[in-house]
């Protein structure tokens, strides 16, 4: 981070808690700093570039929006079909993130995950049906670990 200017960290103090919930986020930080909403963008793809700042996405309280069945899919996949499946898992509309994890055996047999966010636990159900479907014969072991709670989400965060 040695190769970030003060311009750049507070840009970073001024959206690390997240972006303005307004239709144009980079002007309102723009106006923040007295700086333009131009070099607020470039700046902030120039971060992004560099690998400073991976990601920009939105976090939403699932919870809050009805989804109380939240539930990890994980699948013990053949690993030499695990990148391919795992392609087609993600791209379902109804799974939120989907990765491959080393297994850690003899306890934990897994190494595909996939996120799915369901109002009722028979609807996650019928979603983790439904990768099943996908996967077919390549899944060995599947179970699905719901969230018991939402822990707290944050970003980089810069000490001073």
């Amino acid at each position: 981070m040695s190769n970030l200017d003060a311009i750049d960290r507070r840009l970073i103090a001024a959206t690390q808690a997240g972006l303005p919930l307004t239709p144009r986020p980079y002007y309102v930080i723009a106006e923040q700093l007295g700086m333009s909403a131009e070099e607020v963008m470039a700046r902030m793809r120039a971060m992004q570039e560099t690998g400073v700042i991976r990601r920009i996405g939105v976090v939403p309280n699932h919870y809050a929006l009805g989804y109380s069945a939240n539930g990890m899919t994980v699948w013990d996949i053949a690993d030499d079909q695990v990148d391919e499946l795992g392609e087609r898992i993600g791209q379902l509309p109804f799974v939120s993130h989907c990765y491959r994890r080393p297994r850690r055996l003899p306890h934990w047999p897994y190494n595909l995950f996939a996120m799915v966010h369901a109002k009722s636990r028979e609807e996650a159900q019928a979603d983790a049906d439904r990768i099943a479907a996908v996967l077919g014969d390549a899944c060995r072991k599947s179970d699905i670990l719901y969230s018991s709670r939402m822990l707290k989400k944050t970003g980089l965060r810069l000490v001073d």
